[in-house]
Order: C-alpha cells, then sequence, then structure tokens
C-alpha cells in the first residue's frame, strides 16, 4: 500500500524524533501520531536516557498525546517496528493504523497489530533502514540490552 502525505509528515517525524534520540546518546527509535494530517504528538526512545525500560518510543509518544478519546482515530507512524509492548499499547488504545518505517533490522508483533484489526503499512523507508543498521553496527551491546537479548555467556 502506497504512503499517503499524513503518513510521509508523521514518518518524517518520526524519524526527526529519532534523530534527536541518536544525539542524545539514545536509541534511534522515534514515532508520532496523527490525526486528519496533523501531528498530534512525538515521542522518542528514552530508555537509555530516563534508564526506563518501557521508554520506548510508541509509549512515550502515546504518553505525550495524553488524555484522548480519539484513540482509534489515529494513525501511528514509527521509525521501527514495533516491539510486543509497543504493539500490545497500540492495541490496547485501539490505534487505526500503524506505519511502519523499517523492519528489515527488527520485526516486532505486527502479527498481534493485524489480529486486532489495525491496519499495518510498512513503507520500509531506507532513512529508517540506514538509522538503524548504523546505530546497530556502532554499538550492538545496547541494542541488545532494548530488545532483550541476554549477554553472551562465556
Amino acid at each position: 500500500m502506497a504512503l499517503t502525505s499524513e503518513d510521509r509528515a508523521l514518518l518524517d517525524a518520526a524519524i526527526a524524533a529519532a534523530e534527536r534520540s541518536l544525539a542524545d546518546g539514545g536509541i534511534p527509535i522515534g514515532a508520532a501520531l496523527g490525526l486528519n494530517g496533523e501531528v498530534v504528538a512525538v515521542g522518542h526512545n528514552e530508555r537509555v536516557q530516563r534508564g526506563d525500560t518501557t521508554a520506548h518510543a510508541e509509549t512515550v509518544c502515546l504518553r505525550n498525546a495524553g488524555r484522548r478519546r480519539d484513540w482509534h482515530l489515529l494513525t501511528m507512524a514509527t521509525t521501527l517496528s514495533p516491539c510486543a509492548m509497543c504493539s500490545g499499547a497500540a492495541v490496547l488504545h485501539r490505534i487505526r493504523r500503524v506505519v511502519i518505517g523499517e523492519n528489515r533490522t527488527f520485526t516486532g508483533r505486527e502479527d498481534w497489530l493485524r489480529q486486532a484489526g489495525i491496519e499495518v503499512v510498512v513503507a520500509d523507508d531506507p532513512r529508517c533502514v540506514a538509522l538503524m543498521r548504523a546505530f546497530i553496527a556502532a554499538k550492538p551491546e545496547l541494542w541488545d540490552e532494548d530488545i532483550g537479548v541476554p549477554p553472551h555467556r562465556s
């Protein structure tokens, strides 16, 4: 499915957030929520910066959106396929659509999103792929920590 102009704007906002996280020493993943062409909230992974294992980009974005009654009308764009926690949060909030920047470096629980009736659009955006590949190559231990891969045993 082709991206809409709203999808592109949300993904651009998510990528900008991911770049901010990287500049702050964090994991370069960003998310944005939108409605009718307007970005209503943005967030980036703050797990490293806050020392909070639940501060993934999507959950931070949801927190930044505040109290709402229109979750079922929102589209979320995220630079990386959402993990189980973030997919669950999208299902819980009844987000209508999720635009995924890329799922090459990590494939989360897209199946949960689809099973819940959420429209999933994979953009396969080269900017998102390049951002994650460069980060994983530069900081593999931090990446493994973020996605819960146990340390290698000797």
